[in-house]
Order: structure tokens, then sequence, then C-alpha cells
């Protein structure tokens, strides 16, 4: 395979109402079968008219971007400082929504296109209607990446040709199947487009050629790339996630269950948070009959349904701050417990044992 990037230029400024297919037609007579065009989102933006009025500055101006930012949001992600991440309606989790003030007048806001894979199919229709060209079509826009610096192009919408590049089920050439292995192609071809693009030389369409040999209508669009909730790892930011289970662990019911509680459970939770508690903090599943046994009698309100036991201790000396953080560490225990489905009570260390706290089970 041998890939070209081509420059589309002399577009120039986009305004509402302007006809992509053919500004990007004009510009681009050479344009043949089976180009891949990476269109920048912003210029789908204005031409669908998705631009929001603003004062030019001062804190009008901010509140009015809040404002924008709450209506474009579905979920907040993760807040630090004046940074919000969040996961706009369409799915993608971005700064700020993806509003964009840059190469826009300054009394306007720029919002992301409502429907990105609707606008590359019908820009792809357009230009195989009216210019007989079959293209493939992406809308781009820049992201931040979890982990990484540094910011990249990635496609928010895309027509006549699957997002996705499976893998999964071929064999490599040292035999090894491959289960995992999908390839978010249209991102790559959209950071391909970006290098040269730029952001402010004013190249707002660039044509990957070589890519594809023929396209393909396909109605799974960019929206194949945004993961399910359920098996999204880090939907929430780490402070965010943090005050989520506290606050998750204060309402938990205090009391153990009715069914026994089965023991690798536990020891599931412990090792959850077993990272993230106090130094020298640890906490212990008591499964010897005679032990706990001994330790219940201690107890003075032991729930007479409780089946198991959790001691948790502190290293001495213990000061105030240490006993602060250790509640906080118990409360995560609760929840790490709960999210196995394991009620438990809070209760006082057992007479004549270390520990400084107890979990019944």
């Amino acid at each position: 395979m041998r890939l070209e990037i081509l420059p589309v230029l002399g577009i120039g400024d986009v305004t509402e109402g302007d006809d992509l297919a053919a500004l990007i037609a004009t510009a681009a007579p050479w344009l043949h079968d089976g180009d891949v065009l990476v269109v920048t989102s912003k210029i789908v933006s204005k031409a669908e008219g998705r631009l929001v009025d603003v004062p030019a500055d001062g804190p009008g101006r901010l509140a009015a971007r809040d404002e924008v930012l709450a209506a474009e949001t579905a979920r907040v992600v993760a807040t630090r400082g004046a940074t919000r991440i969040v996961q706009t309606h369409h799915g993608f989790v971005m700064a700020s929504a993806g509003i964009d003030a840059s190469n826009v007048d300054k009394t306007r806001l720029v919002l992301l296109p409502k429907d990105p894979d609707a606008s590359a199919r019908a820009l792809r229709a357009a230009l195989r209607e009216r210019y007989d060209l079959d293209v493939a079509v992406i809308v781009s826009d820049t992201m931040g990446r979890p982990w990484r610096n540094g910011l990249t192009d990635v496609a928010l919408g895309v027509a006549g040709m699957p997002a996705i590049r499976d893998h999964r089920g071929e064999v490599d050439p040292y035999g090894n199947e491959l289960h995992l292995t999908e390839m978010a192609v249209v991102d790559e071809l959209a950071g391909a487009g970006e290098l040269i693009k730029g952001k402010c030389d004013q190249v707002p369409v660039a044509v990957v050629r070589g890519y594809l040999t023929v396209t393909r209508d396909d109605d799974t669009g960019a929206r194949e790339l945004v993961r399910d909730a359920e098996l999204d790892l880090f939907s929430l930011g780490t402070a965010e996630a943090t005050a989520a289970g506290l606050a998750a662990a204060a309402v938990l019911p205090d009391g153990p269950g009715e069914a026994p509680v089965d023991p690798a459970a536990v020891r599931r939770a412990i090792a959850a948070v077993a990272g993230v508690v106090a130094p020298g903090a640890v906490f212990t599943h008591v499964t010897d009959d005679d032990v706990r046994a001994m330790l219940v009698a201690a107890v003075p309100r032991w729930p007479e349904r409780a089946t198991a036991l959790v001691l948790g201790e502190l290293p001495a000396p213990v000061d105030p701050a240490d006993l602060v953080r250790f509640g906080a560490d118990l409360q995560r225990l609760r929840t790490a417990l709960a999210a196995e489905g394991v009620p438990s009570a809070l209760l006082p260390p057992p007479a004549g044992s270390t520990a400084s706290a107890a979990l019944a089970l």
C-alpha cells in the first residue's frame, strides 16, 4: 500500500448555508473514486449553522459559554480548575464538549455537528449524485487522549467505509490467532489528514489517496467507535470516582445480608482497595471459626445473622489524621464489598484484639 495525503486549497471561509460539496469539488477537481476526504468538523458545523452568539469578552462571555457547555453535556467526566471533560450527547468524551472559539468571529462559538455521521453521509451523497465521485468522507475533530500528552484528530463521523478494521479471527505470521485487535482506521486517517491541514493554515479538507480501492455504504458510521458504558473502565476522573465511591459508601445499608458470604468475593473486595488505603492499614478476612467465635463474643452488638468478619488494623502510634483516613478506608472497603454483593455492618473493634475496627458480613 502506498498512501498520499493531499491538501484541498482555496476553500476559504465557510458560512451558514454554504454548499460544502460544491466548495470541495471546485477546489479539488482532481478528486477521483476511492479517495478519502478528511473534513474538519468546524466547516461542517459552520455550513450547518451550528453557531451560537456570545459576548466578545468579560464575565458575560464566560457565563454564556458555561450555559452552552451545559446544554451540550450529557455527563460530566472530570473537572480540574477551568477544564471540564464531558461526554457529549453523541457519546464522545471531550474537553468542553468540543465547543470551539478558534477560527471564528469572537462573538460566536462553534458547536459540533448535530449528527456527524449524517453530515458525512450527506456530503458523500452530494459528491456522488452531482459530481459522479465515489469517495469516503470522514468528519474529524481534535481530541486529547487519556494517559498521553498532546492532541490528535479523530473521526466524529464517517460514510463510505467502516470505522473499524476487525482483525479478530485472523492468524499472525507466527500462527497466533488474534482475539482483540480492532483498529480504529478512521481515527488513523483523520490524524494523517491533520498533518497537512494544520490549525492556522486554513486548509480544512485533506484527501488520503491509496487506502481504499472501493467505497461502501455503511450505516454504522463513527458511532461504532463509542465504547458502551458497561465496557468503559474509565468513565470518571480519579477525583470524581473517589467522591462517587465515598458518597455511595455513606448511604450503604448498615447490616449484613441474609445469605452466607462468598469468601472469594470478600478477598476480591479487599484486594480492590489494597492500593489506595492508608500506609500500614491492613484488612483481614477472619475465616477460622474458633477465632471468629471468640471475636464475635467480644463485640457488644454483633448482628445475629452475620456469618463472617473483616478486621481493620492501623499500625501504632495512631494520630487523629490517621483515624480520619482510616474511616475513609473503611468506607472504601464497604463500597467494594457492596460491589461484590456483600452488605456489611461497621462495628467497634473487638475487646482484646489489636483491630481498630471491624465489619460484620
